[in-house]
């Protein structure tokens, strides 16, 4: 059997996840991102070139290594075709080195404007 190694953040965010995955990365054959969403993003400079993903793990720009998105990461189609273009316009195979759990939950577009019209509803209570 082999070695996992987890990754967990016991704060706001920002405390480097993406990095300490990004150095990692030269002994995995696989990274997973197990939860969150597209409003969550991590920054890689590698090379000189950054690179800015959401849903996508960053072991996606480590050639050989396999991408997972399991069924904890919400899900938006939109935001994930974005990403996928992206790293195919910069040369990076993503189609072909990413999997994604069937059991993920989507977020729609219609998911995006019921949330809108909530907060609109709330007018000076929104909470953005």
């Amino acid at each position: 059997m082999g070695r996992n190694i987890v990754v967990v953040g016991t704060q706001w965010g920002d405390e480097g996840k993406g990095k300490i995955v990004d150095l990692l990365t030269d002994r995995v054959s696989a990274v997973v991102r197990f939860q969150g969403g597209h409003n969550a993003g991590h920054t890689l400079v590698i090379d000189g070139e950054k690179t800015v993903l959401h849903l996508i793990p960053s072991g996606i720009l480590r050639e050989g290594v396999q991408c997972l998105i399991g069924n904890g990461v919400v899900l938006s189609p939109e935001a994930l075709r974005e990403e996928l273009d992206m790293l195919e316009q910069r040369g990076v195979p993503a189609r072909e080195r990413l999997r994604i759990s069937g059991a993920c939950p989507l977020i729609l577009p219609y998911h995006v404007a019921l949330d809108m019209a909530r907060e609109k509803a709330r007018g000076q209570a929104a909470i953005g």
